[in-house]
């Protein structure tokens, strides 16, 4: 593996353990139906697509600049 693929291994970890600690459940849990596991996806795919927005803005404005 890459350096950057061992980074993205490492930030995957901490995450499960801060997720695990907050919210007392691992992604093992039982509990959501496809449905919920779905909806849970889209809503996560919905903050990235901001998250996008937010960056190509930024750099249309970086651009402007030049």
């Amino acid at each position: 593996m890459s350096a950057i693929e061992d980074m993205v291994c490492k930030k995957i970890m901490m995450r499960a353990a801060k997720g695990e600690s907050k919210y007392q459940v691992t992604m093992e849990r039982e509990d959501l139906n496809m449905l919920e596991w779905l909806t849970h996806l889209q809503e996560e795919l919905m903050d990235a697509t901001v998250y996008v927005q937010k960056l190509i803005d930024m750099v249309v404005e970086e651009s402007k600049k030049s």
